[in-house]
């Protein structure tokens, strides 16, 4: 059940930005509830591949080159799930960090709702 809300909590914050941000869209709500699934997913299988792949890298900008990953796993999931679209690694960055701040507000609500 907490997953559940977790993935709907994450479709919302996807939502909230492709309203607020001008080179990310989202068709459907339901195409944002599978933006928040294929995220988890690929943040689950594909990322801990790319981390250890580019930890050279990692560790020389500080951990800073997390971000790019971020942004790829975004660019990812905009190729892979049609009716979402972000327009470059730029905006897919901006749209990373912002979901990552949005998504633990969203996430504190509902710890505190317990």
């Amino acid at each position: 059940m907490k997953l559940i809300l977790r993935i709907l909590l994450s479709a919302l914050a996807v939502v909230i930005l492709s309203k607020i941000l001008p080179n990310v869209s989202v068709d459907s709500y339901l195409t944002a509830i599978i933006v928040a699934l294929v995220l988890s997913l690929l943040n689950f299988i594909v990322k801990p591949i790319l981390v250890i792949l580019t930890l050279p890298v990692t560790l020389i900008t500080f951990g800073l080159f997390l971000l790019i990953i971020n942004a790829i796993i975004i660019l990812l999931a905009d190729r892979i799930i049609v009716g979402f679209n972000v327009d470059g690694i730029w905006w897919a960055l901006l749209f990373s960090l912002l979901l990552s701040f949005l998504q633990s507000i969203l996430f504190s609500l509902l710890k505190e709702g317990k």
